[in-house]
């Protein structure tokens, strides 16, 4: 006697029209405020496509939220979510670019977390067919954000050396790659215990909570470093910008929240915000040694379309490779956010609807 696999169960028609998503309620506890809600499926309206989620992205950017804490922070409840892989299911009207069946990415900011989503056909990038769901989807917001801080905002050259905070994140990861693929020596924090997967990615490992870490980096690299990725803020900017070669950049694209009530949703961002500001008044007066500080936010674009297009064929050739820390069913976002909150991330959560 042998086993047989059963064959799928095609999804009912009611199956088909219902919408499943995850509710971010308030601010607090994710078991507490992240839940599982049941609705009608969206429809196409004028120049949308409906989407069918093959993965949705769980990223830094939902913490901040939950703790109300996020600079652009959508009002409870709602949907959270900000990027999607998935195919479209119904086009709507004055739609001429898209059909039904197409492979697509997209980067709503929130409303990811769903079975089904309405998104604008002019905003979804096309998906090659053989990606991984979960790969592809950790390229979008923090590939962007990867590609973008290396190639459109640092000034880099093969051979130079550049510092990255959070190497074992989902963006430093990224970012750490492209950075070795580019020909660039990479020195990267992370804590001890994440030493290793620094290294698997062509990194030198530091941990971030050494003392005088910016004297380490100098022994290091006595001129100076080229650029430094920061994604922590507060003081640890000047730490970052004391790190700096003459004509360096310092590249701050987020903030810890760490520390900071719910609600006081601009406070973690004024750090950077008042250094960026104070830095390119004393560089238009010649004080900074050509150092400079830029702040950045991934927007969508042309811009975004094309580099997730390039990152995509990245990734599909074998130069890049997306670290994905776990694959969650959408009943466990609440898990996936209290895994970033504890710090024991490497690379990507996804959550698979």
């Amino acid at each position: 006697m042998t086993n047989r696999v059963p064959e799928p169960v095609p999804p009912t028609a009611a199956a088909e029209n219902t919408n499943v998503f995850v509710r971010m309620t308030g601010s607090g506890d994710p078991e507490r405020h992240i839940v599982l809600g049941e609705g009608a499926r969206p429809t196409a309206g004028r120049g949308n496509v409906v989407v069918r989620v093959e993965a949705a992205g769980v990223s830094y950017a939902e913490v901040q939220m939950l703790g109300h804490l996020h600079p652009f922070p959508p009002a409870f409840p709602f949907v959270p979510g900000y990027d999607l892989v998935g195919r479209v299911v119904e086009t709507g009207p004055d739609v001429t670019d898209r059909r039904v069946g197409d492979r697509v990415a997209a980067m709503p900011r929130h409303g990811a977390w769903t079975r089904y989503l309405e998104a604008p056909a002019r905003t979804l990038v096309a998906v090659p067919e053989e990606l991984d769901a979960a790969a592809a989807v950790a390229l979008i917001t923090n590939g962007v954000t990867a590609w973008q801080m290396l190639h459109r905002l640092a000034r880099v050259r093969p051979g130079d050396t550049v510092l990255v905070h959070g190497a074992a994140g989902g963006v430093g990861s990224l970012l750490t790659q492209l950075a070795v693929h580019h020909g660039l020596r990479v020195l990267g924090t992370a804590s001890p215990g994440k030493h290793d997967a620094v290294r698997a990615l062509g990194a030198e490992p530091l941990d971030y909570r050494t003392p005088g870490l910016a004297d380490i980096v100098r022994e290091r690299t006595p001129g100076g470093v080229r650029a430094v990725f920061d994604h922590i803020g507060g003081r640890g900017l000047d730490e970052s910008w004391a790190m700096l070669a003459t004509g360096g950049t310092l590249v701050s694209y987020d903030s810890s929240v760490a520390g900071y009530k719910p609600g006081q949703w601009f406070r973690p961002h004024v750090p950077a915000l008042g250094r960026t500001a104070g830095r390119w008044v004393a560089r238009r007066f010649g004080l900074t040694r050509g150092r400079r500080m830029s702040m950045y936010y991934v927007k969508p674009g042309d811009a975004f379309g094309t580099d997730l297009g390039t990152l995509f064929r990245l990734a599909a050739e074998g130069v890049l490779r997306p670290e994905i820390a776990a694959r969650h069913p959408l009943d466990a976002a609440a898990l996936a956010v209290r895994a970033l909150l504890d710090g024991r991330t490497v690379g990507k959560h996804v959550l698979l609807p």
